[in-house]
């Protein structure tokens, strides 16, 4: 039996498309103290301490604290060290900021969508995934397959 595609559609954060494999995260986290250099979580406190956010499609409901975060994750894209796509189910302007920062200075762009928490909740727990976000229209689209 041949696997379907499946998709949701949400509101474009950022400009870009890219894929990777599913990080899911249990809680959100700060990139300003939470994530060092390697794109690794080093927030002790964080149930997935010592994983890696590089290259993944990070989904998590929304960013954790500090405007510092905007030059960490600026840095992190830099170094290709980030995820390559972030998933919200709130905005995190901090965050976007940091995606902006990125696209102006090093002309990298990661994709952020940011899905309603019915459609968040139809993300699979694993696998690998593909973002692509037009904020012209404000549509981010994000598939899969089944």
């Amino acid at each position: 039996m041949l696997s379907g595609s499946k998709s949701l559609t949400g509101r474009a954060l950022h400009p870009g498309s890219s894929s990777g494999e599913l990080l899911i995260l249990d809680q959100p986290i700060s990139f300003w103290g939470g994530v060092d250099h390697h794109g690794v979580i080093i927030d002790v406190h964080h149930p997935q301490c010592g994983v890696s956010v590089a290259g993944k499609v990070l989904v998590m409901t929304s960013g954790r604290g500090s405007s510092s975060a905007t030059a960490v994750l600026a840095e992190l894209i830099r170094a290709k060290k980030a995820p390559a796509a972030m998933i919200f189910t709130e905005c995190d302007t901090i965050l976007v900021i940091g995606a902006l920062v990125s696209a102006e200075l090093y002309q990298i762009q990661m994709p952020m969508v940011e899905l309603t928490a019915d459609s968040y909740a139809e993300i699979p727990k694993s696998g690998s995934i593909s973002v692509a976000a037009e904020t012209e229209n404000m549509i981010g689209l994000i598939k899969w397959l089944e």
